[in-house]
């Protein structure tokens, strides 16, 4: 599918290509988003580009991903995609700065392009493809900024949770929350990252370097990048502890069960030793015949079980 940004335009439109299709003069922004191989092939030669392949998209080399060519530059980033389903994942977007045009090539649902679609083009109207690259990269960095501050807000109910809950509560459901929550972190770590290498490279753009303002732009959106890979880490590490907590607490309480059961065994051991003598019924025993051996025998079975109590507590074992 391909979506058309014009200049002035208050929101994209839907194109419908046909072998002879061009883009119009004041066209600013083509967003191909989910391209069958048809649409790539028409696009390619409307615009007279090789666009990237997904399987090219996908590769990790600097020298695949960020490139010019023949006056054109080609930026590609893996970006978060999903965060709000239940399976998030890292996803290749490449950005191209084409002849005054921005083309964007994306194989999965991207909110932050739906929002830039929707409310960032009239707030920002970018009148080329360099503006319209701006405005987009501003609207992943946001995107990204929510993810890790909802992530955040996340890992402070889990820590509560943890510190708060009462004994004997289900740990499942926070380790479940915990791991879901550094996975979409680090996810979006490597997007940040990645970005990171996309704005520095996009510095070298002709419609960039030779507009002091964007390059100025780009800085401020490198810092932001920073700022949130250093949060992102910041994150990581309060989950780890948060990890190590819980299986710790989890460790203690299961020590605490073994304790109480190894303690009934060890009090029960004597007096079930002494059941076990007066149990064996030898004729020539000599309490089988006396009227006070089975109280004696009950005495001293309370006894034995109260002897292990009082050296337990003793010690501090109680």
């Amino acid at each position: 599918m391909l979506h058309l940004l014009r200049r002035g335009a208050p929101h994209p439109e839907t194109v419908v290509l046909t072998p002879d299709w061009r883009p119009p003069a004041d066209a600013v922004w083509l967003d191909l988003d989910c391209p069958s191989r048809d649409e790539e092939v028409q696009v390619e030669q409307a615009l007279g580009l090789d666009l990237p392949s997904l399987d090219e998209m996908a590769q990790l080399e600097p020298s695949s991903r960020l490139y010019q060519e023949n006056g054109s530059t080609f930026m590609t980033a893996t970006l978060l995609a999903r965060s709000d389903g239940e399976h998030p994942s890292g996803t290749p977007a490449t950005f191209v700065l084409h002849d005054g045009l921005l083309i964007t090539m994306r194989y999965a649902p991207l909110k932050a392009f739906s929002i830039f679609a929707q409310s960032g083009v009239q707030a920002q109207a970018p009148t080329c493809g360099a503006e319209a690259f701006m405005g987009l990269m501003d609207a992943v960095v946001e995107r990204l900024a929510e993810v890790l501050e909802r992530c955040s807000q996340r890992v402070q109910e889990s820590s509560n949770a943890i510190f708060d809950r009462p004994r004997g509560a289900a740990f499942e459901p926070l380790l479940t929350s915990l791991a879901r929550t550094q996975s979409i972190n680090a996810l979006g770590q490597a997007s940040l990252i990645s970005l990171g290498r996309l704005a520095s490279f996009a510095t070298l753009a002709h419609e960039v370097s030779e507009a002091p303002a964007r390059v100025a732009h780009l800085a401020s959106v490198q810092h932001d990048l920073q700022s949130l890979t250093e949060h992102s880490g910041h994150l990581a590490t309060h989950i780890s502890f948060l990890l190590d907590a819980a299986l710790g607490l989890i460790n203690i309480e299961q020590n605490s069960i073994m304790k109480v059961f190894s303690l009934a065994t060890v009090i029960l051991m004597p007096p079930t030793l002494v059941g076990a003598i007066y149990g064996m019924n030898f004729a020539h025993m000599p309490e089988l015949s006396w009227k006070l051996g089975y109280p004696f025998a009950l005495a001293l079975m309370l006894v034995s079980g109260l002897g292990p109590v009082w050296w337990f507590r003793r010690r501090g074992w109680l």
